[in-house]
């Protein structure tokens, strides 16, 4: 099958996806420990932090970025539901600092700030934490992207809760932190179909996982390679996620890419592919716009 060019035209655009003219990746660091910011969030105190920050907590790491703003996380689960600050509790803390370990916390991939001067924050270890900042409002959205996450648009599903609260999509500034690269993630075909299957115009192809996969190898920065083992496929996810952005609209220049990897630099980041534990680096932003110094 050979896609015509009319279905390629809208993907042009994301050719150079990750690097938009001008913007930059910028290595901090706080007590000698370091973390990433993005020159396209860089009106909000945000951080996708390593894994020489562990074991500390949201509740540890917003003293980095904005001290005494109040901190929310949720419960992550590999799902689609995003929720808003004033649907969840604030974390609270014990005396030595730390999260309370009889916290329950509400069970989400994402949230999105109602008020200035709040701290959300997602875990990750190879999916992608994905922060988002509207330059008109100053409110805020992170999101937990794994594949399965993906696969049930969560991250337009942030978008919309940011629009429910004022948001006008040109107005919206995304960042996706580290993650595992497509070179050495390795997936089922079906599993690349199925993310496939959320950016494959309707009526472009038939819906079996041959022809999405097709589909998807003709795009001009394909988010899937080969793989040389039958039925395998390398997936971007990343990239799955930058296509439904496109989809709603999202201009390339408000949306960065860090080409960092989560497997690959076992130095500074945790990778449950590279190896299978419950570890986590986490990746937070304050709504507002804050002006705050960090503390480097």
């Amino acid at each position: 099958m050979s896609l015509p060019d009319d279905r390629l035209t809208n993907f042009r655009d994301y050719e150079c996806l990750g690097e938009p003219e001008g913007v930059t990746w910028q290595w901090q660091s706080w007590e000698g420990l370091p973390y990433l910011t993005c020159s396209l969030l860089e009106g909000w105190q945000h951080g996708f932090f390593t894994a020489p920050f562990s074991p500390r907590t949201p509740i540890d790491l917003v003293e980095v970025l904005s001290p005494g703003a109040p901190v929310y996380r949720v419960k992550q689960v590999h799902g689609n539901a995003v929720l808003k600050t004033g649907q969840v509790a604030p974390v609270s803390a014990s005396g030595l600092g730390a999260e309370t370990g009889n916290q329950i916390y509400a069970e989400a991939d994402g949230l999105v700030a109602e008020r200035e001067f709040e701290a959300i924050w997602v875990c990750t270890a190879d999916c992608v934490p994905v922060l988002i900042a509207d330059d008109r409002t100053g409110l805020t959205a992170a999101v937990h992207a794994g594949w399965r996450g993906t696969a049930a648009k969560i991250l337009p599903e942030a978008i919309a809760q940011l629009v429910a609260v004022g948001s006008q999509l040109e107005n919206l500034r995304i960042a996706m932190g580290p993650a595992i690269a497509r070179q050495v993630y390795q997936v089922s075909v079906e599993v690349a179909a199925e993310l496939g299957a959320t950016i494959t115009p309707k009526g472009a192809v038939s819906v079996t996982a041959d022809s999405i996969l097709e589909f998807l190898h003709q795009l001009p920065q394909t988010p899937v390679l080969a793989d040389p083992e039958p039925g395998k496929v390398r997936l971007d996810v990343r990239r799955c996620n930058a296509l439904q952005l496109q989809q709603l609209g999202i201009h390339v220049s408000q949306v960065a890419i860090a080409p960092h990897c989560t497997y690959s630099d076992s130095e500074r980041f945790f990778s449950y592919r590279r190896e299978p534990l419950k570890k986590v680096q986490w990746s937070g932003i304050v709504s507002g716009g804050s002006t705050t110094t960090s503390r480097r």
